[in-house]
């Protein structure tokens, strides 16, 4: 019966993730890569602790993936552990491009063109 529990608050807590404006705005800027806190800040225009908190979340969720590269994070989507994990990505890529705010930050995040607050991340892609 644990094991059980465990799975439904699994989905729980992914349902939860993609419950929130902002971390579904962050899912599909990282559909196209890897991308640094520091443009995920710029691009949604929000404090960065915000957008650590939401990032935070999103990792707990098992959607996203984290690493380091001295002082800077990169974060970057998760790849799928299970067949609900890849539809859920499924539609992360087509459900949402219709969304005004999701349309704006794709543009603003591929106007990001030097990489000036984390020259150390110049391994990212698209860059």
């Amino acid at each position: 019966m644990k094991k059980s529990r465990r799975k439904t608050n699994s989905v729980d807590t992914v349902f939860r993730a993609f419950s929130d404006k902002t971390r579904l705005r962050i899912l599909h800027m990282l559909g196209g890569g890897e991308v640094c806190v520091c443009d995920l800040v710029s691009v949604l225009n929000v404090p960065q602790p915000k957008v650590s908190r939401h990032l935070r979340y999103l990792r707990r969720a098992g959607l996203v993936q984290s690493r380091k590269d001295g002082l800077w994070s990169f974060y970057k989507l998760a790849a799928a552990k299970s067949a609900f994990h890849s539809k859920l990505l499924e539609c992360l890529g087509c459900c949402f491009s219709d969304v005004p705010e999701v349309k704006k930050d794709a543009l603003r995040l591929k106007k990001l063109c030097s990489p000036a607050c984390c020259e150390a991340g110049s391994t990212r892609k698209g860059k």
